[in-house]
């Protein structure tokens, strides 16, 4: 494993050149570029950052110059499903749906025709998000009576297989509803039980057509075993406002703040601007985020919600799956589709879109010590940009990502690899 690494010459967002000391995994010490000489190691390896990316690896200890070049904490995907996948399968052509319900059931029927297993399929999509510069990931994971836990079990044991190279976060999703499928609140218990991180849910008046019942299971189970609420919400219109102030009172109420999310929210962008200010400083106040990918729906209106001190995040959602055929795993993609989206376009607007996928990400899935400062853990994310705002407005061609301090992926151009050290872990996890 890496002990010591020195990243000479990188830009952080605010602008500034700095040399970055690396040790044990973490952050040891950031200094002005032009004072190179204070915490070098006494003997190094010195390569440069072409040559690191082209590599995918790097000695015992050893020297990088970055000559300039962008660095970033690692990217955030704050809304995944790895479990529905068709990434590391043949191509499924899409079957459309006009309805949710409609979609859940042809989803099934998909599903029950792949012949690749769940955790194949979500390792290979895991290992593109890591090759993008993603370090966390909050992947919901279906429980319903068909599947049962057994997808669930596949997502937990991929999360230990990749603990060295990405966080990953599990949330036990009720794809199928809660009151609408008996037995399932039994399951969602069971899976917190076997160690999901958070309980999901699913359009309570829209799906399940019993907002106070699905809330009630869905936050007396997260109070219980004491995990975060993370409800999938694309109701529009009144149905849609009255439900935020259900899932903000029952938040006050169980003492969940700041652990609570209401994804997609695409309500929000179907409600006036009045009632829009109303909901994000109630979602401000009880401690209730909005997650957002930007496509299918209304999209919430990121700045008027921060605007109210409420927290805006992103994450890609589904990727090559029987609800979504597109998308590769690049968080930087998804800040730029949401800018596309919201109309961003000065570098202060793009620095927003960027904050989605980095700080206000990790405020939302509760990940401590977060950031580019002395004392954090090295998982970095460096990139050919000349800034944030550049970072998402256009496609950086080189980037090298960082995992504890461990170089765990490299692209240059158009070449995109894992590193070997990369590749040896996810090998040989149990």
């Amino acid at each position: 494993m890496l002990e010591s690494l020195l990243l000479l010459d990188g830009t952080l967002p605010d602008g500034s050149r700095v040399d970055l000391r690396i040790a044990e995994g973490r952050i040891r010490g950031i200094a002005p570029a032009a004072g190179r000489t204070v915490g070098r190691p006494l003997a190094v390896e010195s390569v440069g950052f072409e040559e690191a990316v082209r590599s995918g690896a790097v000695a015992r200890e050893t020297t990088i110059d970055l000559g300039g070049r962008l660095v970033l904490p690692a990217l955030i995907n704050g809304h995944a499903h790895l479990d529905k996948t068709f990434v590391g399968s043949p191509w499924q052509p899409h079957r459309p749906g006009a309805t949710v319900a409609e979609r859940v059931s042809a989803e099934r029927a998909i599903r029950d025709d792949l012949d690749v297993p769940v955790g194949e399929r979500a390792h290979a999509l895991a290992a593109a998000m890591i090759g993008f510069g993603t370090g966390t990931v909050r992947t919901h994971v279906d429980i319903d009576p068909a599947v049962g836990l057994t997808s669930l079990d596949a997502l937990l044991d991929l999360r230990e297989r990749l603990r060295d190279t990405l966080r990953v976060q599990v949330v036990a999703f009720p794809q199928s509803g809660i009151v609408a499928s008996p037995g399932v609140s039994a399951l969602l218990e069971e899976a917190l039980r076997a160690g999901a991180d958070a309980i999901g849910g699913l359009d309570p008046v829209g799906f399940d057509q019993d907002a106070e019942r699905h809330l009630d299971t869905v936050f007396g189970l997260a109070a219980r075993y004491d995990v975060g609420v993370d409800i999938h919400l694309h109701d529009l219109g009144e149905p849609a406002r009255f439900q935020y102030e259900m899932i903000a009172e029952r938040t006050r109420r169980h003492a969940l703040a700041g652990r609570v999310v209401v994804s997609h929210a695409y309500g929000l962008g179907s409600l006036g601007a009045d009632d829009v200010r109303r909901v994000g400083a109630e979602f401000a106040a009880s401690g209730v985020a909005v997650m957002t990918n930007g496509p299918a729906g209304p999209m919430p209106p990121v700045l008027a919600m921060r605007a109210e001190g409420a927290t805006v995040f992103s994450g890609s959602d589904n990727i090559r799956d029987a609800w979504w055929p597109y998308g590769d795993g690049d968080m930087l993609a998804v800040a730029r589709q949401v800018a596309y989206q919201s109309n961003f376009r000065t570098d202060e607007e793009l620095q927003v879109a960027l904050d989605l996928v980095t700080d206000s990400a990790a405020c939302a899935l509760g990940i401590q010590d977060y950031g580019v400062h002395e004392g954090a853990p090295a998982d970095l994310l460096i990139i050919d940009s000349p800034s944030p705002a550049a970072a998402v407005a256009a496609h950086p061609a080189t980037r090298l990502v960082l995992h504890g301090g461990r170089i765990v992926a490299a692209q240059l151009a158009s070449a995109h690899v894992l590193a070997p050290s990369t590749l040896d872990a996810m090998a040989t996890r149990p």
